[in-house]
């Protein structure tokens, strides 16, 4: 008994070719296609700048200056004090809300938990908003310049009279409920540090 088989036909070689050129292309379509869309996934570089750390150069900051930065769209300051504004500061405590930043509304760093609130005390890094309606307060200013200072340099929100002193601490009596945002930071050497960022190296 024969059976009728029929073997399949051989692929001619240019076919082939053609086969593979064609699947190539198609494939390199599909994956070219599909990059748009994953990239629309991922975080742009505007969006992932706007939340990253910044890195400030403190070298150029001369004694009693202060420069304001951006920092998660925030303007962050950096007050160089002088040691006639450190002494001031200290001898503030009783004219203040919470002088030793136990508050937790606005919490503050541990390592900025102290009357100068900050890691080294010639410098000041504090959010330039406050606290009450989220103004932006103005300073520092010159001593005897605001009655509301009481004589003393500090920062003024005009909006509606909350005064703070050179460490960001909000004085008694004041709308603001809270001292100034102390973001985290870290030094990197004597004359950067790194504002977004606290995390151990």
């Amino acid at each position: 008994m024969s059976t009728n088989s029929t073997a399949p036909a051989p692929v001619n070689a240019d076919r082939r070719t053609a086969i593979a050129v064609t699947c190539a292309v198609g494939g390199a379509g599909a994956v070219a296609a599909a990059i748009p869309f994953v990239a629309s996934l991922t975080p742009s570089e505007r969006a992932k700048a706007a939340g990253a750390p910044i890195q400030v150069d403190l070298g150029g900051i001369a004694p009693g200056e202060m420069r304001t930065f951006e920092w998660r769209g925030k303007p962050v300051w950096v007050l160089r004090r002088t040691p006639e504004m450190i002494e001031a500061t200290k001898k503030m405590t009783d004219r203040l809300i919470d002088p030793e930043s136990k508050r937790t509304a606005y919490p503050t760093p541990e390592y900025a938990r102290n009357e100068l609130r900050s890691i080294k005390p010639e410098y000041l890094i504090a959010v330039g908003i406050c606290t009450h309606l989220g103004c932006s307060p103005v300073g520092p200013l010159a001593p005897g310049s605001n009655l509301t200072l009481g004589g003393e340099s500090g920062f003024f929100c005009p909006c509606h009279g909350s005064a703070f002193d050179l460490a960001g601490r909000v004085f008694k009596n004041m709308p603001a409920p809270d001292n100034l945002e102390v973001p985290p930071h870290k030094y990197l050497s004597e004359t950067v540090v790194v504002v977004g960022d606290d995390s151990k190296a």
